[in-house]
């Protein structure tokens, strides 16, 4: 698998930056795929500035993403976004492999 099987999106990109920019260093956003949530499968994302080994980088716009390689396989074809809504601001993962996720969008079954 390639890093083309998950896309960054330019507002992901964007506060990633403004993230970055506001803590005056780089960072990258890590994300990974746990079990456990309400679905089976639950998204865990975290700030960081250096690459693991096995870490797969995605980039758009200066930004990237860090994926391991078996996260990687359950978001393949997914879209990292970030959603500014009247609910709240977050990070948000467009898995068109979740066969059902849970109403807060952060677990889900394959």
């Amino acid at each position: 698998m390639t890093t083309t099987d998950l896309t960054l999106s330019p507002s992901a990109a964007q506060r990633i930056q403004a993230i970055g920019a506001k803590e005056g260093r780089a960072v990258m956003l890590r994300v990974a795929v746990e079990g456990g949530g309400c679905s089976g499968f639950q998204y865990q994302f975290d700030l960081v500035d250096e690459i693991q080994p096995d870490d797969l980088k995605v980039e758009c716009d200066g930004s990237a993403a860090l994926v391991d390689v078996i996260s990687l396989a359950l978001l393949k074809g997914s879209v990292i976004d970030y959603v500014d809504e009247l609910a709240g601001a977050e990070f948000r993962i467009r898995n068109p492999n979740a066969k059902s996720s849970c109403g807060c969008g952060v677990s889900f079954s394959i």
